[in-house]
């Protein structure tokens, strides 16, 4: 029996019956319990993504002609392990271990397993798998690179596009990557090493999901897809740890952010401000996605007495401008609140640039010019344009145009992004016309 193509999760209106287009379809859905499960059993991360990919040429070669099988995940999942088992008989230098990874593995079953009755121990693997990519040994480009390509199940080409990076590099990455994690353990770490590694976690997906809502570098304002990956990875997390309050202010943050995508550039591609933004084009199902968890993110800090962290102020100020029906009715001074709350929590330049604006709406612009001069010289902002944009701002409305156009004029210099130069150029002009 075939299985359907929306069984996959492909909407009627997108329906393919390309084998070829579902396997790469499951093999995205499903690569990271994959993976995650194989590293498990063999102890060795590279070995693990290779018996994945060898079950995948597996499902290339066989379901175009014998058709997609009714449990395409459970198909891989038999194809890998009895790759494992014949990879360890082979192995004449690892006859102990063939013995005992071997019996391991014929112990559990080999005829079309329901994946089901495993449901448990595969979100342990997953979680082990996003733990295992988030290493702190690794950069955070390092990072990112791995989770896409092993949790996120993302081509090399793809996280190359995704970056803007030559195939080589991130190729390489991902091959120092797993070099430094050999030898590291596959088991979730536990207490304090537990929250600081899922720190590490969330900072990656939120690195993914940023670099997508406001490109860093190249032509485009923003990637969507990649904001899409890190709210996928995100939901998978709230899934993994579901008691974490923390994991759950970070899918409200992508999702309540991501809502405005639509609106974030007109029908010619070009930028368009939050304050010019049409509402009507933020996207309703994902604001209520966003704000429920946010709800279950302070729901479960209450129920464990815990105070609201980083990603749930955030998310916080979100709401903020999902509320508001318009750019007028947005609620600057909660806003400016919860940016003290946040400038609390730590030493973070950027959220002192973003502070600084909020005074500057919520107060006087000569307030937010104050806070924005207390961290213009913080070394982390050298050479960035954030400072320059953010003040050639507040001179604006302060009425000091031909300061705010040279303001502008720097920022547009600094920024590496050609539609963000565009916005800032314009500006520029704008100012120096005493608009």
């Amino acid at each position: 029996m075939v299985v359907q193509p929306t069984l996959l999760g492909v909407s009627e209106a997108g329906t393919t019956h390309d084998p070829h287009q579902l396997v790469q379809r499951v093999w995205r859905d499903e690569s990271a319990r994959l993976v995650g499960a194989l590293t498990r059993m063999t102890r060795d991360l590279s070995l693990a993504e290779d018996l994945a990919q060898d079950a995948l040429v597996a499902a290339l070669q066989q379901w175009p002609e014998s058709g997609v099988p009714d449990n395409p995940a459970a198909w891989l999942m038999q194809t890998a392990k009895r790759r494992a088992v014949d990879h360890f008989r082979r192995a004449d230098t690892m006859r102990r271990r063939t013995a005992e990874l071997g019996q391991a593995l014929e112990r559990e079953e080999v005829d079309m397993p329901d994946l089901d009755a495993f449901v448990d121990h595969i979100d342990d693997d997953v979680l082990r798998l996003v733990f295992l990519t988030c290493h702190p040994a690794l950069s955070p480009e390092s990072r990112a690179a791995l989770t896409l390509r092993l949790v996120g199940g993302l081509t090399v080409p793809e996280i190359a596009r995704a970056f803007l990076t030559k195939e080589a590099t991130v190729g390489q990455r991902i091959s120092r990557a797993k070099k430094s994690l050999e030898g590291e353990s596959f088991e979730l770490p536990t207490g304090t090493e537990r929250e600081r590694r899922l720190d590490d976690v969330m900072g990656v997906l939120y690195l993914i999901f940023n670099e997508g809502y406001t490109a860093t570098a190249g032509d485009d304002w923003a990637r969507p897809d990649l904001c899409a990956e890190g709210i996928r990875l995100a939901r998978m997390l709230t899934h993994l740890a579901p008691q974490e309050p923390e994991v759950h202010g970070l899918l409200a943050l992508m999702e309540l952010q991501a809502s405005r995508l639509h609106a974030r550039t007109d029908d010619e591609g070009r930028p368009v401000l939050l304050e010019d933004q049409d509402r009507a084009r933020w996207d309703e199902l994902m604001i209520r996605r966003g704000l429920a968890a946010l709800d279950r993110a302070m729901a479960v800090a209450a129920e464990g007495r815990r105070l609201a962290g980083a990603y749930v102020v955030q998310a916080q100020i979100a709401a903020c401008h999902a509320r508001a029906a318009s750019a007028e009715e947005t609620d600057w001074r909660a806003i400016a609140q919860w940016y003290d709350v946040l400038a609390r929590m730590g030493d973070n330049p950027v959220v002192q640039v973003n502070r600084a604006v909020a005074h500057g709406r919520a107060y006087t612009p000569e307030e937010g010019l104050a806070v924005l001069d207390d961290v213009a010289d913080h070394r982390a902002l050298a050479g960035s344009h954030l400072v320059p944009a953010v003040r050639g701002d507040l001179l604006a409305r302060a009425g000091r145009h031909r300061e705010a156009a040279a303001a502008f004029d720097r920022a547009a210099s600094l920024t590496a992004n050609e539609a963000e130069r565009t916005v800032l150029t314009a500006r520029a002009e704008d100012a120096r016309s005493g608009r």
